[in-house]
């Protein structure tokens, strides 16, 4: 069975959360089945089937931001949170 697209807000309203320097705030759930993306009060709530394991999950978490965002992934860079579920992403203008 195929699995369903996942709805992405608007990059419009994604960007939007982000700081006046571009940094945006992401909490992370990882080994979920369905990925999303949802916003939340202050910060984006993003669901991965990926595991924790070896970064994959912020491979993860980088290249699902790029797609809902519509652009590169090297124009997105993670700063801080390898290691934890809260995560502090920097995009590229």
């Amino acid at each position: 069975m195929a699995r369903p697209k996942a709805d992405f807000p608007a990059a419009s309203a994604i960007r939007a959360l982000a700081d006046d320097v571009g940094r945006l705030a992401v909490r992370v759930t990882p080994g979920a089945r369905v990925e999303s993306i949802e916003l939340g009060a202050d910060k984006l709530l993003v669901k991965l089937r990926a595991k924790p394991t070896d970064g994959q999950a912020n491979a993860a978490l980088i290249a699902l931001l790029a797609k809902a965002l519509g652009c590169a992934p090297s124009h997105l860079e993670l700063l801080r949170g390898a290691t934890s579920r809260e995560k502090l992403v920097q995009l590229a203008d």
